[in-house]
């Protein structure tokens, strides 16, 4: 008999997400272990734990996949998971804290196709402003955005948080990212082409009130599913519909129509792992990947 599907969960979390659980049972996962409150420090030892009880082909069936709400902490957990391996005995590693990497990789995904829809071109050149930006799915999107050539403006409440996190970014990765506190960051809707909406739920971010001032915007995203929209007149099951506030050739992208492609994107990373036949390391780039092609 084949040895069941296997799936550890790491989170740094006091919980495991019931979503990823969800998730991993769907992609195919016979059973789906998690382990809350774990540190770095402790990735090593269980993974290494998991990968020798198995067998080297035992091994091709067992997952690790790294939760929480850091996207700090769950990168170095996916480093030392990596750095844990010992060849043939390496199981995939799948970093997704709070769902961040999938749903940002989505956002930013859609906003593409968007554009495309529009015949506006391409992502790079444009603005774009990241409400809610110091969260884990915003922190994300503007990474993404500014690697895939825009300019990024992160807004927080307080400009010291959107300093931080940007500071976290360029050390991480390299990137260049402006960061803006509120009214920073409705000033900047006047140059804004795009607006990413990523705060808590139930929270309005941005009011037909600011989108008047921005002349230039062509896409407005929220990933808010829970009324009232981050974006007002940002429907949550929009996709593409013109925005009556703003440009006056503006469209809003809602937080089903990306939920839509997070969805797809997290199963079908989840169930690579599970059919690749070698161990993979995943993280927001390769959700990046994934989304642009379901969002094509």
């Amino acid at each position: 008999m084949e040895k069941p599907y296997i799936l550890h969960l790491l989170t740094a979390a006091q919980h495991a997400s019931p979503f990823d659980v969800n998730m991993a049972c769907d992609a195919g996962y016979d059973v789906v272990v998690p382990y809350t409150d774990v540190a770095v420090a402790d990735v090593t030892a269980l993974v290494q734990d998991a990968i020798f009880s198995r067998g080297p082909k035992g091994a091709q069936r067992t997952g690790m996949y790294i939760g929480g709400r850091d996207i700090g902490i769950a990168a170095d957990m996916l480093k030392a998971a990596r750095n844990a391996m010992v060849p043939p005995f390496a199981v995939s590693v799948f970093a997704d804290p709070s769902g961040a990497f999938t749903t940002a990789a989505a956002l930013v995904a859609c906003v593409e196709r968007q554009l495309r829809r529009m015949d506006a071109g391409a992502l790079g050149g444009r603005n774009v402003v990241v409400f809610g930006g110091t969260g884990p799915v915003g922190a994300v999107a503007a990474l993404l955005a500014t690697q895939a050539g825009a300019r990024a403006t992160i807004v927080s409440r307080t400009l010291a948080h959107a300093q931080s996190t940007v500071s976290d970014l360029h050390v991480r990765y390299g990137a260049t990212i402006a960061a803006a506190a509120m009214e920073e960051g409705f000033a900047a809707l006047r140059s804004a082409e795009v607006v990413l909406a990523c705060g808590r739920a139930a929270v309005r971010l941005v009011t037909a009130t600011h989108l008047a001032t921005a002349g230039r915007l062509l896409v407005a995203a929220d990933v808010n599913a829970v009324p009232p929209s981050g974006v007002e007149d940002v429907g949550a099951m929009d996709d593409g519909a013109p925005l009556a506030a703003a440009s006056g050739k503006a469209a809003g992208i809602g937080a089903l129509t990306v939920g839509g492609v997070k969805f797809q994107t997290q199963r079908s990373m989840l169930e690579s792992m599970r059919e690749g036949g070698k161990a993979v390391y995943l993280d927001f780039h390769d959700a990046f990947d994934v989304a642009r092609k379901l969002a094509a």
